[in-house]
């Protein structure tokens, strides 16, 4: 009955292994960047998720009823996303403004917003469906921009279901406290090194083939499950810090592709 149960489970990790990888990361956030110019001129860059060449997400700026916009916007679609850039004059400039995203509350999708000023400070702020807008801020703080990014890491693990389903196989396969804190460390080493790399741009990998290998390495840890139960233990028993550091590497590089989906600015990197 536990054989069954185990070859159960791997069978649905399998399942899931496999929707992760037209799923992951699917869901991808906007991103809204507002950079200024003057005292009273902005320029706009406004990046939505798109699929394919013609079809963009129904997200749509909303600024307040005096600003004027100078000059009509240029988009194109790039990639997988509709990028639009514009150049916005406010008398007194966007400090105490409101801006908003219509068509975000219908959505799944978040909106990562950064305001960079003239000074060199900046304010990051996170859009979600049930609060759609944010008020400019005369003087934000490093420790809001740390803790906006910190909220996109925590929920990029909570709803990677391909990255849990790894490291669920991982606790599967893996006996012994100290072998386990060996792998997992293992684990995100690697995923620290492929993260640093690709957003530092050192490192550039397409983004299909990395989720299809991050859902393949979820069907190779279930297969090895399988075998083991079968008394015949794979690397993963055997080594399984190798095995955690070897994919590690792939899953890194899916998350650095879900920071460059969202347009991560190069002077917040370090933090």
């Amino acid at each position: 009955m536990r054989v069954l149960m185990i070859r159960a489970l791997s069978c649905l990790a399998v399942f899931l292994g496999l929707v992760a990888a037209a799923s992951a990361h699917e869901v991808r956030p906007a991103y809204l960047e507002l950079v200024q110019q003057d005292a009273e001129s902005w320029d706009v860059l406004f990046k939505v998720p798109a699929a394919g060449e013609d079809l963009r997400f129904g997200l749509y700026l909303q600024l307040p009823a005096d600003v004027e916009r100078i000059g009509p916007p240029k988009s194109e679609f790039s990639g997988r996303a509709h990028i639009e850039r514009s150049r916005i004059r406010r008398p007194g400039g966007l400090d105490g403004t409101e801006i908003s995203v219509d068509g975000l509350s219908g959505t799944l999708t978040d909106v990562l917003v950064r305001v960079e000023r003239a000074d060199g400070t900046s304010q990051v702020v996170r859009l979600k469906p049930d609060s759609p807008s944010f008020v400019v801020e005369p003087v934000p703080g490093r420790l809001q921009i740390a803790a906006t990014y910190i909220g996109l890491g925590i929920e990029h693990i909570l709803l990677g279901i391909d990255h849990l389903l790894f490291v669920l196989a991982l606790l599967i396969l893996v006996q012994g406290t100290h072998k386990l804190i060996v792998t997992i460390t293992a684990f995100t080493v690697a995923h620290s090194i492929t993260l640093a790399g690709a957003s530092l741009g050192f490192l550039n990998v397409p983004g299909a083939p990395v989720e299809a290998c991050i859902a393949l390495s979820i069907v190779f840890v279930a297969t090895e499950i399988v075998h083991g139960r079968n008394g015949q233990p794979g690397l993963t028993a055997r080594r399984p810090w190798i095995v955690a550091f070897a994919f590690g590497l792939l899953h890194g590089f899916g998350f650095a592709g879900a920071l460059h989906e969202i347009g991560l600015p190069q002077t917040d990197i370090p933090l």
